[in-house]
């Protein structure tokens, strides 16, 4: 939880998240700028965001992460647990469009990402976003960033972040077409592998939101009867899932 100081910046960031959820004004803002920049097609619409947030946790973020942490001898709730502990705000916004600038980027830093290209596309909506990003990288591996000690103790790999510089440093080159960082259980498993082509980017992820429902009864039906990943609604090849 860190000192008393830290612990007032965690409360303080939770706090910008919960106040931010159902706020349009400081939502939509961040949409239009990343369509203008060409990131999202069309901008879904609340409700569509909502279910979709709710979509891309029970049926990629949840499973994928279960299955690396079992390949890595780590206990998924004790190490959701630990994150929690280290910073609040990174769970309880899956989307990302409620958090701070920081809080999106120690969320990548905290975390080996299934694939961080969604998080660094997502940054795009704040001024200056990857140049934060890939300074905030540089300081975790000379030791110098404020929360190194706790995020260290939570990274699930030792060798992330500098994979991950190098991984931000060809993104902002080349704005986005810099290959892939997959984290290792994504490769052998096809449905993950149709299931980060859905939610790993931005764009993929939004045109999926934008194809849900449009109103909270549709949306609740959606949810109550939808079980399974919707492969109608993917924006990838389904034909390997099963």
């Amino acid at each position: 939880m860190g000192d008393r100081f830290s612990r007032r910046q965690k409360i303080r960031r939770f706090a910008t998240a919960l106040r931010s959820f159902g706020d349009e004004d400081r939502v939509l803002p961040r949409l239009v700028r990343l369509k203008d920049l060409g990131w999202i097609d069309e901008v879904p619409n609340r409700v569509q965001r909502m279910v979709g947030a709710l979509d891309m946790v029970r049926f990629w973020i949840v499973p994928c992460a279960a299955d690396y942490y079992r390949s890595k001898g780590i206990n998924f709730y004790f190490h959701t647990l630990l994150r929690f502990l280290d910073d609040p705000a990174s769970l309880i916004d899956p989307l990302g469009l409620n958090s701070t600038r920081d809080t999106i980027i120690g969320h990548v830093l905290q975390v080996v990402h299934a694939n961080p290209d969604y998080d660094l596309q997502l940054l795009e909506s704040f001024e200056g976003g990857l140049e934060a990003m890939e300074a905030q990288v540089r300081s975790m591996l000379d030791g110098s960033h404020p929360r190194a000690q706790s995020i260290l103790a939570t990274v699930e790999d030792p060798q992330y972040h500098a994979r991950l510089l190098e991984h931000v440093e060809r993104f902002r080159e080349s704005r986005g077409q810099a290959g892939q960082l997959l984290r290792d259980n994504i490769g052998g498993d096809p449905n993950f592998q149709v299931l980060e082509r859905t939610f790993g980017e931005l764009p993929n992820a939004m045109r999926y939101f934008a194809k849900l429902p449009r109103t909270p009864a549709a949306a609740a039906r959606h949810l109550v009867t939808c079980r399974e990943f919707p492969r109608e609604l993917a924006d990838a090849p389904t034909e390997t899932l099963h």
